[in-house]
């Protein structure tokens, strides 16, 4: 006559059930979880670098040749501005003054409060500390460039002075007046693309 089975003996029968797939599943669901969180903050992320910090822009026309070419792809800094002024001859993306859904890639030559003059062919800059002007030294400009026009001007708290390098083929404030400090989008921070052009855009040094 069989025996029935202790009570022991069943409490040891079910202790033993091989439990490793169920542990193995759940360790996997926790390896996925964490992967799809680290997936979301990355993108999150990225598109507050892509969208709120650093923007690409790609050169239009030839307002800024030799040194910007059509088809550039820059790196825009977005937030230095929010920090700090604008300096002398930070190239800069702004907005046209006149159709604000469109934007111009140009060189800040005055700052707020400066008189610009440009004069038989040069550009000469009158400060508080230099009443009596400077022409200003632009060794990034092609040789014997000189700038078109006649202008005399002194910008006010919330204005700068913008040119394109290209003086010959760019509508800048010499045309359409200063520039409001707020239509100023971001500073070039690099260049890119082409790959052989690649390079980072510091203000330059000036004599002023």
């Amino acid at each position: 006559m069989a025996q029935r089975p202790h009570s022991n003996d069943i409490a040891e029968f079910n202790e033993g059930q091989p439990t490793a797939p169920r542990e193995w599943f759940k360790g996997t669901g926790v390896v996925i979880l964490e992967f799809v969180k680290i997936a979301i903050l990355a993108a999150i992320t990225i598109s507050a670098v892509r969208f709120f910090i650093f923007k690409p822009f790609i050169v239009h026309g030839a307002s800024m040749v030799p040194n910007f070419y059509e088809s550039e792809y820059l790196i825009i800094d977005e937030i230095s501005y929010r920090f700090k002024e604008p300096e002398r001859g930070d190239i800069v993306v702004t907005r046209n003054p006149s159709k604000q859904d469109e934007f111009f890639l140009k060189r800040v030559i005055g700052l707020p409060g400066e008189r610009i003059i440009v004069r038989d062919g040069t550009v000469r800059i009158v400060t508080k500390d230099n009443p009596a002007g400077a022409a200003l030294e632009e060794a990034y400009l092609p040789s014997r460039e000189f700038t078109p026009g006649t202008v005399d001007i002194t910008l006010t708290s919330d204005e700068l002075y913008v040119m394109g390098d290209n003086r010959d083929a760019s509508f800048d404030s010499r045309m359409f007046g200063p520039l409001k400090r707020g239509l100023v989008v971001g500073k070039v921070l690099l260049r890119g693309w082409p790959f052989n052009r690649a390079q980072r855009f510091p203000a330059p040094e000036y004599n002023i």
